[in-house]
Order: structure tokens, then sequence, then C-alpha cells
């Protein structure tokens, strides 16, 4: 039975998937080559790979012996499952709890704020 995906990624998958949204697709030894350091062994790598191919992250198809893995997802639709399940499991899935807390816990510029403003404004007016 395949393994369920995972609504977030470990940091240790998140860099693998890092190499092939930038690379769109690479083998295992292209993935271990590209990783920036600390280095991983070409074995873990595969490890990985087959971890994030059973949780739906990978897919693979074969190019002679070897395998040639793409992203199956997106960083946008993976970064917005980590979000989701951040904003279910400690925000009661209040996006509000979650927006405050973020800009309680960060320091903001200006160009920054003014960019929250805006769309706060935005946001409000389309809401009326």
């Amino acid at each position: 039975m395949p393994r369920r995906k995972s609504p977030v990624l470990t940091d240790h998958e998140l860099r693998l998937m890092g190499v092939l949204w930038s690379r769109d697709e690479a083998t295992v030894a292209e993935v271990v080559a590209a990783l920036p350091p600390p280095p991983l062994t070409y074995s873990t790598v595969l490890t990985t790979l087959r971890t994030l191919e059973e949780k739906g992250y990978v897919a693979h198809r074969e190019e002679g012996r070897a395998y040639v893995y793409r992203a199956a997802v997106q960083r946008e639709g993976a970064a917005k499952s980590a979000l989701s399940h951040v904003l279910d499991r400690f925000f009661g899935n209040s996006a509000g709890a979650l927006a405050v807390a973020l800009l309680d816990e960060s320091a903001l510029d200006d160009e920054e704020l003014a960019k929250i403003a805006a769309l706060l404004a935005d946001r409000k007016a389309r809401t009326r």
C-alpha cells in the first residue's frame, strides 16, 4: 500500500526537492552532485527519492538502466500544503491568527509593511 502523502517535507526531503525544482529532472547521481553541503551519500539520496515518490512528491522514468526523477508537485503546491498543515495544527485554521503571529515575530521594513497594507486594503475592498 503506498504511503499517504505527507503535508510537509522534512529538511532532508526539501533539499532534494530543491534540486529537482531547479533542474526539472535528474538522476540520483546528478542530485547527489547538485546538493549543497553537507553532502549526502548516493544510497541516502536514492532512499529519500523513493520515499518522496511513495509520498507523491516525485515521479520517475527509466532511461537505460538509470531512473530519471522529476518533481510531481510544484514548489508552490508544497508550500501551500505545508502552510495549510501549520494553519490547522497550530492556529485552529484561523488565517488571521497566523497573520498576527507572523507580524508579531517578524521585523518588517517600511516597504514590506506598505505591501501588506495594500494587500489588506485590496482584500477589504473585494469583500464589500
